[in-house]
């Protein structure tokens, strides 16, 4: 069924957000948001589970956001959860909790899926191209990497490094001293090393940042005129070695950084730096199309009937060359033990 109206809630690691947006004429125009700064991901203790301050922060934001969404038909809204609820442990008690609040399902997507709907935002806010892009999403727990062109994705990958993460980790009394720097770009740098060598060979010929963290680090970089726009390596370096000299993050003085960005900036900047490093990147515009808008977008492609993720399937059978027939075999077998198996789970021999 087509709605008039969509709307998107991503329960992000640091923020969760509600995109609206109006369908008119198979297109999406939004009029409504509302983004509140959670900080999910600083709730997860060191068993990976969520403590209760932050559960009751969580569910108090997503009542606001089910108070907006009062009245929107349950095809119409599309809810993710994000890499924090992926790896917490008591995650299913606090979904109980959430989707009661919100009044809507929560879905919780593994991190590839969470990049091609990151992709399919960034896609639709750019002009239309027939060159390749990289997209780069640095999200408070982890960090998504496409490259595509067009709507099209071509390679998706998530690893699990977060802005939120990432400073609580290397930078947890707010001390900004280059031998954490280094051990937060070397950790980043790890958990890169096995998509780079297939990401370099692929190739593209713009870089492109979405999200919070990025549009972050460019709003620094502009306001101390160290680029013109977008973020540059030269930039980069500039402000990391700027946080260096201020020793603490209580007496960073930085034009263009918002007072909820700063907990969360020395983790994001050491993250940026190894993806630039990594990837040999120069330079990399920033994209306002995030994963809420990804999600509404995909919304609308269902409801057209054409699913995003169906076309994103069938290019990967194409690209790999993969025996469509014998898939479908091995589908129907899975369905036949599938149906032979009781509700227990067990089979009805």
């Amino acid at each position: 069924m087509k709605h008039d109206t969509l709307a998107a809630v991503d329960l992000g690691s640091n923020s969760f957000h509600l995109q609206i947006g109006r369908v008119i004429e198979d297109q999406i125009y939004l009029f409504d948001s509302l983004r509140e700064p959670v900080r999910l991901g600083a709730g997860l203790s060191r068993d990976k589970r969520l403590d209760r301050a932050t559960q009751l922060r969580a569910l108090e934001a997503l009542r606001r956001m089910g108070e907006r969404l009062r009245g929107f038909p349950k095809g119409a809204v599309r809810a993710i959860g994000t890499n924090t609820l992926r790896v917490a442990k008591n995650a299913e008690s606090f979904l109980a909790e959430a989707e009661t609040v919100l009044g809507f399902p929560i879905e919780v997507v593994y991190g590839r899926e969470e990049a091609r709907l990151i992709y399919l935002g960034v896609a639709h806010s750019l002009p239309p191209g027939a060159d390749r892009r990289l997209v780069v999403d640095i999200g408070g727990g982890s960090t998504e990497f496409v490259i595509g062109t067009g709507l099209e994705p071509e390679l998706v990958e998530s690893i699990p490094v977060g802005c939120v993460s990432h400073s609580l980790k290397f930078f947890p009394n707010g001390r900004l001293e280059k031998a954490s720097f280094k051990k937060a770009e070397l950790a980043a740098a790890n958990e890169l090393q096995r998509l780079v060598k297939n990401y370099r060979r692929t190739g593209w010929s713009e870089a492109v940042g979405s999200s919070g963290t990025v549009k972050a680090v460019a709003a620094i970089l502009i306001a101390q005129q160290w680029t013109e726009h977008g973020i540059t390596a030269e930039g980069l370096e500039r402000l990391r070695s700027h946080m260096t000299k201020s020793g603490e993050l209580g007496k960073l003085k930085l034009s263009g950084l918002r007072e909820d960005r700063v907990s969360t900036i020395a983790g994001g900047v050491a993250i940026l730096a190894a993806v630039f490093s990594q990837l040999g990147i120069e330079r990399m515009e920033v994209s306002e199309g995030a994963l809420r808008h990804g999600v509404l977008y995909d919304l609308l492609g269902r409801a057209l009937h054409h699913d995003m993720r169906e076309a994103t399937v069938g290019h990967f059978q194409r690209r790999y060359h993969v025996d469509i027939a014998q898939s479908e075999r091995v589908c129907q077998l899975a369905a036949r033990i599938d149906a032979d198996l009781g509700p227990a789970g067990e089979a009805d021999f």
